[in-house]
């Protein structure tokens, strides 16, 4: 995504309620915004970059339950993410404080969720590798339960849904503790062409864990700070172009944006069904790919998840390998790079590293197409975002007033000032002027992405250099945040991927000015497997994340 769609409006596509056990009141239903002064955590977290395997051994052990995990990320969220108490919605627009505010909303039945999962557990009923373990899922993302579905926006307040999104039930059915939802850019980042990532009218400002007054890129900027800053171990975000990588590579994580139909969009709010998909978020490669195995599933109600019949797995585990790397074919994709100095040298190092472990890497390799689809990506986008959003909101509740764009916008002007104190709606009026996905411009649009991105692209690269997967950075150092002149998108890559629907890994490089950036990994459909085994070597040889230090700001000597 992005201004031209560079990809800074999506780096795309996506009331609380704190347990009263835990944080000793319940704020179901407020807006939770009170971000005055906070002091960042200084003493050690139990949990501190804890893995799933790791949480399912002390709960084996009786060290842990579920129950007590739950509690103690609850009493973490509390400590640094947002405050108990009034709150303060002035301060928390203004991005005020140094509280990260990456969740919007908590689950107040969270507690109750664990000490089920205990009772199963001591039943010898385990449900996989998930049970009782906490998870945040993004606010465009549907839970039939006492949270709200409002993509961080005022006018879904009363979006309370009927029932759960498919992978939201697929969750459920794995044993997971849906500690709460996660703040996003608002709309996923599809309402203005001078937009803040990790800013929503309904949720203020999310931050930076490495460095607070830094972005944490977008949409899915709340679910990348949480699990940086040790608030779960695994999280959900979605991707429309960039959504998921982004915020990954900005916060030290594991992305994985799967192949188009891998994951079922029921039930999420959409930006455009030829390029949203959910996608796990993850400190390792290990626990990113458990969360892909319990989230693919075939789903009746998307039509795109019936291919994914022959291609998905219940567990991508298998196909951890550390010695991944020998005998791959790697390509360069040189055109990406050159936008910041450090992350050049971070991708030579990583070059140097793959050919050490028996890759043979063919550079350049370049994506001949890169750049001739960027009209026609904004023009299939705001198209079926019109359409497509006009269908979901056709089904919300009776209680949500802003039920179609056009009421969404006119919603919008009448409080400008709670939801457009920094930036507009220019996206929002694009897409009211697009007509129908009837149209010959919609169609030519579409087939002109697919033909560059694919078959002449992405495609065409692999096959002429026989490879296995191509590398790009995924992006730079995060961008001090700016409420003033929006996003300061700098470099980096997602757009051939989204476009095509093909699968793209970002994995931690390594750190500039102490802040992370990430290393990507793509190739053709369905390559989920290649990519996780070339992920997984290139992360076990380098281990290149580090924890947050939640810094006022960057390091710059």
């Amino acid at each position: 995504s992005s201004r031209k769609l560079d990809r800074r409006r999506f780096v795309g596509t996506t009331a609380l309620g704190v347990t009263a056990a835990a944080l000793g009141t319940s704020l179901l239903g407020e807006r939770f915004t009170d971000l005055g002064p906070a002091t960042p955590p200084t003493q050690p977290f139990e949990l501190d970059e804890i893995t799933i395997a790791q949480l399912q051994d002390g709960m084996r052990s009786g060290k842990w339950s579920s129950s007590s995990i739950t509690r103690k990320y609850l009493e973490r969220v509390a400590a640094i993410d947002r405050p108990s108490g009034r709150p303060d919605l002035a301060a928390l627009r203004r991005g005020e404080g140094q509280y990260l505010n990456s969740i919007i909303e908590l689950n107040p039945d969270a507690m109750a969720i664990a000490e089920e999962c205990d009772r199963e557990r001591k039943e010898g009923n385990i449900r996989g590798p998930l049970h009782g373990i906490p998870i945040l899922i993004k606010d465009n993302i549907e839970s039939a339960d006492r949270m709200r579905t409002t993509a961080g926006s005022l006018a879904l307040e009363e979006n309370v849904a009927a029932r759960d999104a498919f992978i939201t039930s697929q969750l459920r059915k794995a044993g997971a503790v849906i500690l709460g939802k996660t703040n996003l850019s608002e709309w996923a980042n599809f309402r203005s062409t001078h937009s803040t990532s990790g800013w929503s009218g309904r949720g203020g400002q999310t931050k930076n864990p490495y460095a607070l007054e830094r972005n944490p890129c977008g949409s899915s900027s709340g679910s990348g700070a949480a699990v940086a800053a040790n608030l779960v171990a695994v999280a959900v975000g979605t991707e429309t172009d960039g959504s998921v990588v982004c915020p990954s590579s900005s916060n030290g994580l594991v992305g994985i944006k799967p192949t188009l139909g891998l994951i079922s969009r029921s039930g999420i709010i959409p930006i455009a069904h030829s390029q949203d998909t959910a996608g796990p978020m993850a400190r390792t490669v290990t626990d990113a790919v458990i969360l892909l195995g319990v989230l693919a599933g075939v789903d009746t109600t998307d039509t795109a998840t019936a291919a994914s019949r022959k291609h998905a797995s219940p567990d991508y585990t298998k196909y951890l390998d550390p010695r991944g790397m020998k005998g791959a074919r790697i390509g360069v994709a040189r055109q990406y790079f050159g936008f910041q100095r450090e992350v050049d040298e971070l991708m030579e190092e990583a070059i140097r590293t793959m050919k050490r472990m028996g890759a043979t890497v063919v550079d350049p390799a370049n994506i001949e197409t890169n750049g001739k689809f960027d009209d026609t990506e904004g023009t299939v986008l705001h198209y079926e975002f019109k359409t497509d959003l006009n269908k979901y909101l056709a089904g919300t509740p009776a209680a949500v007033r802003s039920r179609t764009l056009e009421a969404l916008i006119q919603f919008n002007e009448e409080h400008k000032a709670e939801e457009m104190p920094f930036f507009g709606q220019e996206t929002f009026h694009k897409a009211q002027e697009s007509g129908s996905l009837a149209s010959s411009k919609y169609k030519e649009a579409l087939a002109k992405n697919h033909k560059l991105s694919r078959a002449e692209g992405i495609d065409a690269t692999l096959a002429k250099h026989k490879l296995d997967a191509i590398i790009a950075p995924t992006g730079g150092p995060a961008w001090p945040t700016d409420l003033v002149n929006g996003d300061h998108f700098t470099g980096g890559y997602s757009s051939a991927s989204a476009v095509a629907g093909y699968p793209h890994i970002t994995v931690p490089l390594g750190f500039a000015f102490g802040l992370p950036v990430g290393i990507s990994f793509f190739a053709g459909a369905w390559s989920e497997p290649v990519l996780i085994k070339l992920a997984y070597a290139f992360e076990q040889e380098t281990n290149a994340r580090k924890p947050p230090t939640f810094a006022a700001r960057a390091i710059l000597l």
